[in-house]
């Protein structure tokens, strides 16, 4: 791993560096994704089964065989050793319990002259989600991204999920059992979220696409927002651990490892004012690495993305936080709480020595869909909130009317908007 000190006289530059997440190549995926999408709108079931059978390697597949059963679904849960579909299930309840905590909820108020101002919350009617069915297969991700569209009250969610050979993954088939899913295509790839985002003769368009992929699915979902929603498009995962120095430097080298084992470009970073605790890091790194089954992927990703960054202090420490803005951010430090007050940027934050970020992945109940590659500084976690319409209503009172109607008459002329002041003027003169 790279190892930097924040009183390095070049530290900035090679800190820039390190946080540009600009990924090469996505003019040229940008371009072959359009043409998949354009060519998805045009030809419908027939392009989708063509990309299936060459890219996903699946020559026989037929339109028939794309689809699976609810049967199948629940023979793939059924099928689930005891433990390990008890784990899905409380996994999948505990996060139900949060999304229940965040719903939004219809209210209004009456103002001083009488007019009921306020708003109503709907759900989307149909969701699609797109979940990862190649060497990544997470049914955690199948959870996370269905569970609170079905706590916001969505009416069908349609998922979307690759098999290559046609090989199909229990755990992803028994996931979408127990979050609901209404109807599961085995179909993946930007060919996927243009049959989501505009429907074939088989497959229902929807109004929001949700789920992690690769670049080619990131690419369809950027070129196809604002015909549907998104959620966000994903990046690489990254962790920053900010630690003080009093935990354990093996619980720190296992959370690297946690993150680096997703690929390459996973970023796992530690900062800390306390520079022994750093290199015995570094040294529980090296001991332990080998033990790990992802032991090649963890190696190129911490030697390419990886640091440890030691600071002047624990302000500093927070400062390059905030810049950082990571996805997931874990405070290894006896006094956490003292610190999540001046964390303006972070998608997840993870308190204390005994709560490592693959809690969030799994089980803690918060979304692990968080924002990638810094947009923590704009965007949220995925929620209920993400899969809920907020639709604001207005009634005037004849009081109320005649307050407003010469504000909006006067701002309407000024914009020149004649019948708008006109349309106002009236409801004065009738109150």
């Amino acid at each position: 791993m790279q190892r930097i000190s924040t009183t390095d006289a070049d530290f900035q530059a090679i800190f820039e560096r390190l946080i540009d997440r600009d990924a090469p190549g996505l003019a040229e995926i940008d371009t072959r994704v359009s043409q998949i999408i354009a060519d998805v709108r045009q030809r419908g079931d027939a392009a989708v089964l063509e990309y299936t059978r060459t890219l996903d390697r699946r020559p026989e597949a037929d339109q028939a065989a794309l689809e699976v059963s609810q049967a199948d679904m629940q023979a793939a849960l059924d099928g689930l050793a005891t433990e390990d579909r008890a784990a899905l299930e409380a996994a999948a309840e505990r996060i139900a319990d949060y999304a229940r905590s965040q719903k939004l909820v219809d209210h209004s108020y009456e103002d001083d002259h009488g007019n009921r101002l306020g708003q109503v919350v709907r759900p989307i009617e149909r969701a699609g989600v797109y979940a990862p069915g190649g060497k990544a297969a997470y049914p955690s991700s199948v959870l996370m991204n269905t569970v609170p569209a079905k706590v916001a009250g969505v009416s069908e969610i349609i998922m979307v999920s690759p098999t290559p050979d046609g090989l199909r993954n229990p755990w992803v088939l028994a996931a979408a059992a127990v979050a609901g899913v209404d109807r599961l295509f085995t179909i993946g790839g930007a060919q996927a979220v243009a049959a989501l985002a505009y429907g074939t003769e088989t497959i229902p368009e929807v109004d929001k696409i949700v789920g992690p992929g690769n670049a080619y699915v990131a690419s369809a979902k950027r070129q196809v927002f604002g015909r549907v929603g998104i959620e966000s498009v994903a990046g690489p995962s990254e962790v920053l651990i900010i630690a003080d120095g009093t935990g354990e430097p093996e619980w720190t080298a296992l959370d690297l490892f946690a993150q680096a084992e997703h690929d390459e470009m996973a970023r796992a970073m530690v900062v800390s004012p306390d520079a022994d605790f750093l290199d015995r890091v570094a040294a529980a790194v090296e001991a332990m690495i080998e033990t790990q089954p992802r032991a090649d992927i963890i190696r190129a990703s911490l030697s390419g993305q990886g640091a440890l960054i030691a600071t002047r202090d624990m302000a500093e420490c927070v400062a390059l936080s905030n810049r950082i803005a990571p996805e997931h951010l874990e405070l290894a430090v006896d006094a956490p709480w003292a610190l999540v007050e001046d964390i303006v940027h972070a998608g997840a934050i993870f308190c204390g020595h005994r709560t490592p970020e693959a809690f969030g992945d799994y089980c803690a109940g918060p979304n692990h869909v968080l924002p990638t590659g810094r947009t923590a500084r704009f965007s949220s976690a995925l929620g209920v909130y993400d899969f809920q319409k907020r639709i604001s209503v207005v009634e005037a009172s004849a009081d109320g009317a005649a307050h407003l109607a010469p504000i909006a008459s006067r701002l309407a002329r000024g914009e020149g908007l004649f019948a708008h002041a006109a349309s106002a003027e009236a409801r004065a003169r009738d109150s």
